[in-house]
C-alpha cells in the first residue's frame, strides 16, 4: 500500500470559493480580487522563503488580500475584511473529494496533506468541511518555515508520519508543487483539471483575457521544468485507478 499525500488549496479545496465573499462585498470586482489574491498569496509565499522572513500562511494570506484591494483602490469595513478572510476556513472541497479518499482509504492507503497552510487553519478548515475523518494527518509547513517547493517542507511527511519517499504518492493540481514534490523525490501525481487544447481554446474564444483566464495561463498549465509528474489525471476519482502507486 501506498502513502497518498494531498496537497490542499486548489487540489482538495477550491480557492475558487472564495469568489461568492469577494464579489458579494465588491460587485463587479469579485473575480479580479479573487484572482489577484490567490495569485499574490503564493508569490508572498516564495519571497518570504527566499528572504528567510518566514510568517505563518494566516499572514501571508491577510497580506495578499491587503495587497489586492490597496492595488485595486477598493476600501471596506474590517468586519467585511475579516469576512473575506474567514472564507479560507470554509473553503468548498472539490465535488470529488471526499469520495476519492474513502474509496483510497477503503484500499488500505495511509492518507495525508502536507499544506502551507498554518496548522490551525488546516484543522479548522478540515473540520468544517467535513474531510477530517478521511486523514490520517493533517500536516503543516509550520515547523520548518518555509513553504513548499522547499525540499524542506516536503521533509516532513516522513519526519511526522515515518512514510519513505519511495512510498509516498504526492497528489497537486499546483505546477509548482508537481515539480518541488518531483524534486524532492516523491512519486507525484497531478491534478490536471485545465488540459493544454482547453487552455488553446479558452484563450482563443476570449476577445480579451480576463483575470481567470490569465489565472489558469499562469497556475494551472504544466511548467517547463525537468520534474514531470509520474501521472496525470483529470479528477482525483482517478487516484484510485493508478496500478504502479504501490
Amino acid at each position: 500500500m501506498s502513502t497518498f499525500v494531498f496537497d490542499a488549496y486548489g487540489t482538495l479545496y477550491d480557492v475558487n470559493s472564495v469568489a461568492e465573499a469577494t464579489e458579494q462585498a465588491f460587485p463587479g470586482h469579485g473575480e479580479t480580487i479573487t484572482q489577484v489574491w490567490r495569485l499574490k498569496q503564493l508569490e508572498y509565499t516564495w519571497l518570504r522563503t527566499l528572504m528567510d522572513r518566514y510568517v505563518n500562511f494566516w499572514e501571508v494570506t491577510r497580506e495578499s488580500l491587503v495587497y489586492t484591494l490597496d492595488s485595486l483602490g477598493l476600501s471596506c469595513e474590517p468586519a467585511t475584511f475579516d469576512h473575506i478572510l474567514d472564507r479560507y476556513l470554509h473553503l468548498s472541497p472539490y465535488p470529488d473529494a471526499l469520495g476519492a479518499l474513502e474509496a483510497l482509504r477503503a484500499q488500505g492507503h495511509t492518507l495525508a496533506i502536507l499544506s502551507n497552510g498554518s496548522q490551525e487553519m488546516l484543522d479548522r478548515l478540515v473540520a468544517n468541511t467535513g474531510l477530517k475523518h478521511a486523514l490520517d494527518a493533517v500536516i503543516s509547513i509550520d515547523p520548518n518555515r518555509r513553504f513548499k517547493p522547499s525540499h524542506s517542507a516536503y521533509e516532513l511527511v516522513g519526519d511526522t508520519i515515518g512514510a519513505t519517499t519511495d512510498d509516498v504518492v504526492f497528489v497537486s493540481c499546483n505546477p509548482f508543487d508537481v515539480c518541488g514534490a518531483k524534486g524532492f523525490g516523491f512519486k507525484v501525481a497531478w491534478i490536471e483539471r485545465v488540459p493544454p487544447q482547453m487552455m488553446r481554446d479558452e484563450v482563443r474564444a476570449a476577445s480579451v483575457v480576463g483575470p481567470g483566464t490569465m489565472f489558469r495561463l499562469l497556475r494551472m498549465q504544466m511548467d517547463t521544468l525537468d520534474f514531470r509528474p509520474d501521472f496525470t489525471i483529470e479528477t482525483l476519482t482517478g487516484l484510485t485507478d493508478l496500478q504502479t502507486a504501490g
